[in-house]
């Protein structure tokens, strides 16, 4: 039987979710069908492989060893005030763990409620322990309007956590709104080239993508995380670190956005979904079929740990 890995938080419910099998039906969601694997072993020999060649076969088998022990993701589901105590300490814990380890903890926003379900750690023990000077404040994805207007992911997390800690302002790392979309996502990117160079963000030895400390995701009920849309070619787009959209499915239409290279570089990555409208995508993305197209919430796969914080709606249809 395959199960997917749970670690505990107060007062959770803990979910198992199949491993999807091209050999096995969907399961319906009032039971879950897991299938059995079988594994067989056999030596490695590197006898064949010829000295010069052993340094690009020890690569391309680290990158493979990533890929394939990636864990599964951690689904656990609350009543919507537990699920913001459990947020808080889990970026705590986070933020700990990285200002310790390496001076800084680089954190990455996205819109929606995902603000409201932080405003915990405005809350002790955590607003006067947390380091927050050493705290580096960037966006999945950014609405191309000024800084000021209501549709603004930085006038949303500024008003309702950033202005509220004493994170220097040269650490909350903002788009240019002077700029267009392509202008905007140039230069992000520039600057977060820069700041990998200077050793504010670790650089992914697998991917030479920036890594990331954490990803605060959110997801739309129709599955699409930062600005990268179900269908859309900008999924695909492999190369860039930031890019752009000015045919947003949603309003308003021009954003920049993370491409998925640099989300699956990051060490750690978390969703926060609530509410019933969301169930469809929430199903869809943990349990989805490998014969149908993925949502792009279900393409994100940290180089560490991917944890969903859900609450019951959201998480009605598992």
């Amino acid at each position: 039987m395959i199960q997917t890995p749970f670690r505990s938080l107060t007062n959770a419910t803990k979910i198992l979710l199949p491993t999807p099998s091209s050999s096995s039906s969907s399961s319906s969601s009032s039971s879950l069908r897991f299938s059995s694997t079988a594994f067989s072993f056999r030596e490695l020999s590197l006898s064949s492989v010829s000295p010069k060649h052993k340094g690009a076969f020890f690569s391309t088998l680290k990158s493979s060893m990533v890929d394939t022990q990636k864990n599964d993701p951690a689904v656990e589901v609350f009543e919507k005030e537990e699920l913001a105590v459990a947020l808080a300490k889990y970026v705590a814990d986070l933020s700990n763990k990285f200002t310790t380890e390496r001076g800084a903890f680089t954190v990455c926003f996205s819109g929606g409620s995902l603000i409201n379900y932080l405003r915990k750690l405005l809350e002790p023990p955590y607003v006067d322990s947390l380091e927050w000077s050493k705290w580096h404040a960037f966006w999945v994805d950014e609405r191309v309007v000024p800084l000021t207007h209501e549709d603004s992911n930085y006038k949303l997390a500024n008003d309702g956590l950033l202005s509220k800690v004493p994170i220097p302002p040269g650490n909350v790392h903002v788009i240019n709104d002077t700029l267009s979309a392509e202008g905007a996502a140039d230069d992000y990117e520039a600057r977060l080239r820069e700041l990998v160079k200077n050793g504010v963000i670790a650089s992914s030895s697998v991917t030479g993508f920036p890594k990331f400390d954490l990803m605060l995701l959110g997801m739309g009920p129709d599955g699409h995380i930062a600005s990268l849309f179900p269908g859309h070619p900008l999924v695909q787009e492999n190369k860039r670190w930031v890019t752009f959209i000015k045919d947003s499915p949603k309003p308003p239409p021009q954003r920049i956005t993370f491409t998925f290279p640099v989300i699956n570089s990051s060490a750690y990555a978390a969703f926060v979904v609530t509410g019933a409208g969301k169930a469809d995508a929430v199903h869809s993305a943990l349990k989805g079929s490998q014969n149908s197209p993925k949502l792009p919430a279900g393409m994100v796969s940290p180089e560490g740990e991917l944890k969903w914080f859900l609450d019951k709606g959201a998480a009605s249809k598992l």
